[in-house]
């Protein structure tokens, strides 16, 4: 098996030997001399890429012969509890392992994306450099192998989620995250949904090239489709190029784009509850299927745990006073109100989060948010007992559904796996 790696399967789950066999080539050419190894892996809201298992495999072979140290791409999430470390990596992978990415004080800017190429990239639109940068133990912990691990997906703020994203995002700082962000929102969440290039990619790859490529950084990407039995995974890719990135991204828009031949009047999506308890993470429901969604429809979406609005409580703040409005009116206030414009992070996640109008949103939570709360960001209430008792999420099928009233639905049971749009928005 030569070196890039890239296994895929466009109709069957990859086997766990086949996996082990590929991560004991990774090994093999890439770590067999290792002494120092530091692995990037996504948080507990990518708990299906199959990353957890990757690197608990990776750390089981190389800890007797290396020091492993473990820093999840946090980005701006809150950081992983105990529980949620030993359900993502397992029990034999020790939780003195793992570090903390502190996105405001842990980051070394690299480089810098100049004004002239940002206002390029964005049409126009925007008028500011961008920091390259990254949390300092990449350069300053002194490892000779450091492997980012993450899952290839459609994602709403650079096209396809994954490979230089999951540095200088996933460990990246303030300045690189807003200004990222931002760049997609004018840019239109709609026109780089799904696509393998866009400006945001472009900015990211740009900047690793030119600012990290010195660091010994490796990628293994998964791509994870979907079956009858639950999520599985299709593709692993290992390499440093961005060949690689293409590789999977080019499988990941087969398995996880659906592409409908008719718009969806009303859809029902569901937030597993250790996954989903923000609406900073759960507007996934929104932002991936927004491009099926009919004109005056209705997307309801099932959050038993949903407890505030921003995984950050600064953000958290900041959705409470400006809300999910529409796109004008987030833009006006972005000039307006400097808290806002000095957060575009914040301002890029109002913008993915409203239907400007042409659908309506209707969050059904637990507990944990009022009806009062749901309704002052913007967004219709229900009641979670009353919405999952119309609209069982255990008793429904992913895809179209005809309840017993002859009511047809769309059903999601998991945002964060896939696209849906109508053909023509890929034509």
């Amino acid at each position: 098996m030569k070196y890039p790696i890239h296994f895929e399967k466009h109709s069957a789950a990859i086997e766990i030997s086949e996996l082990h066999s590929i991560l004991d080539r990774f090994i093999e050419e890439r770590a067999a001399d290792a002494k120092r190894v530091l692995i990037l892996p996504p948080d507990i809201t990518r708990l299906h890429s199959r990353a957890g298992d990757i690197s608990a495999y990776l750390y089981q072979k190389l800890k007797d012969r290396a020091i492993v140290h473990f820093l999840p791409a946090l980005g701006t999430h809150v950081p992983m509890t105990p529980d949620q470390i030993n359900r993502m990596f397992g029990p034999s992978v020790p939780l003195e392992a793992f570090f903390e990415h502190d996105w405001r004080n842990d980051v070394k800017v690299f480089g810098q994306i100049s004004s002239g190429r940002m206002r390029e990239l964005s049409e126009g639109k925007l008028d500011y450099a961008m920091d390259v940068a990254a949390n300092k133990m990449l350069e300053e912990g002194d490892y000779d192998l450091i492997v980012s691990v993450g899952q290839i997906v459609p994602h709403e703020v650079i096209g396809m989620a994954n490979y230089t994203k999951n540095v200088l995002i996933g460990t990246g700082g303030l300045d690189t995250i807003n200004k990222s962000h931002f760049l997609g929102a004018v840019y239109g969440m709609e026109r780089l949904m799904g696509r393998i290039d866009s400006p945001v990619r472009k900015a990211l790859n740009e900047g690793f090239d030119a600012f990290l490529r010195h660091l010994p950084i490796e990628f293994i990407l998964t791509v994870v489709g979907a079956s009858e039995e639950g999520p599985r995974l299709q593709g692993i890719y290992c390499g440093a190029g961005e060949d690689t990135y293409i590789e999977a991204a080019k499988l990941s828009q087969q398995l996880n784009l659906d592409l409908l031949d008719k718009p969806i009047k009303k859809a029902v999506v569901y937030l597993d509850p250790e996954e989903f308890k923000t609406t900073w993470l759960g507007n996934k429901a929104i932002y991936r299927t927004r491009m099926a969604m009919a004109d005056d429809g209705e997307l309801i979406i099932l959050a038993p745990e949903l407890e505030r609005f921003g995984e950050d409580l600064e953000i958290d703040a900041l959705i409470r006073k400006f809300g999910y409005k529409t796109t004008d009116e987030t833009l006006t206030a972005v000039k307006n109100y400097p808290e806002l414009g000095g957060n575009l992070s914040a301002a890029a996640h109002l913008i993915h989060g409203t239907s400007d109008g042409r659908f309506t949103i209707r969050y059904c939570p637990g507990e944990g948010l009022t009806k009062d709360e749901i309704e002052s960001v913007g967004f219709e209430y229900g009641s979670y007992e009353t919405y999952a008792g119309k609209y069982d999420p255990h008793s429904l099928s992913d895809g179209w559904n005809s309840m017993p009233d002859g009511e047809e639905i769309f059903f999601v049971s998991n945002p964060a796996l896939g696209l849906w749009s109508v053909k023509e928005n890929f034509a």
